[in-house]
């Protein structure tokens, strides 16, 4: 049977809470299917390697969510309070449960409103395979019979229903099952072409210190070229002019050109500046 907790929803205490569980909105990335998050990035966070960030898109939705359940409880007169479940190892960050807890809410608000996917399949009566593992993850911790998924556009939302698919229940067990194996291991599970892994072995950082150090000779070695150049151009008076091994050239590409370059070259004794 699920637990409520006492959780605000963006807390310290919230992502300590989430750091613990497995999260509905973490199966879709367990499961391979994420549009945004891999299984090796995902393994980063839970393992405290990296820190799950924030983007717009999901701001912009936190911002928009009580909007959102405002429009959904208007249009269908249900009344949603927001809440933090687990059941198990399993958590789930709830945007609405009824009071006899049959009913959960799920709101999405996609950044290109009515041009989105999701909303263009909502209008279907679809869901995206990765929200709807999100919400069948909502469901089997929450026990409630149905959700309905709510696409608001910032003004308008359309709402599809989600019940229960005890096969995909399964399907999320299992692959966090596997994947926790990783997370307590301590072990990187496959990376793919979108991930960037992070080393941190010595030959790797010994490796690393030697090209920092050697790009900042050369970046210093570079800056003070430059300032030099630039002296040798203030003293150039001709079109052409060179001493002490280096030449300095004064052109214009076309004869219309109203843009003056300027060259600074070693010079070789037997060639002609220009």
């Amino acid at each position: 049977m699920m637990n409520r907790l006492r959780l605000i929803q963006g807390s310290p205490e919230w992502h300590v809470h989430r750091l613990k569980h497995r999260n509905a909105s973490e199966t879709a990335a367990v499961m391979g299917l994420s549009p945004w998050l891999t299984p090796y990035k995902l393994w980063e966070i839970k393992t405290g390697r990296a820190v799950q960030e924030t983007t717009y898109p999901m701001q912009r939705g936190i911002e928009l969510e009580p909007k959102a359940r405002e429009a959904y409880e208007l249009v269908t007169n249900r009344i949603m309070e927001p809440a933090v479940v687990v059941y198990e190892e399993y958590s789930a960050s709830l945007d609405g449960i009824s009071f006899d807890e049959d009913l959960i809410l799920e709101i999405k608000c996609p950044l290109k409103g009515k041009d989105s996917e999701t909303w263009k399949m909502a209008a279907t009566g679809l869901v995206e395979r990765h929200y709807e593992l999100q919400v069948q993850h909502q469901l089997m911790v929450s026990g409630a019979m149905t959700a309905d998924f709510w696409v608001f556009d910032g003004k308008e939302g359309i709402s599809v229903e989600v019940v229960r698919n005890k096969d995909d229940f399964y399907d999320i067990q299992e692959a966090w099952e596997k994947f926790m194996v990783y997370v307590n291991t301590d072990t990187p599970p496959p990376v793919s072409s979108d991930d960037t892994v992070t080393r941190q072995d010595e030959a790797w950082k010994a490796a690393a210190q030697l090209y920092l150090r050697h790009k900042q000779t050369v970046d210093e070695a570079s800056r003070l070229s430059d300032e030099a150049k630039a002296k040798l151009v203030a003293l150039t008076q001709h079109s052409s002019e060179r001493g002490f091994g280096v030449s300095v050239c004064r052109f214009r590409k076309g004869k219309a050109s109203a843009k003056e370059e300027v060259r600074v070259t070693i010079a070789k004794q037997e060639e002609q500046p220009c």
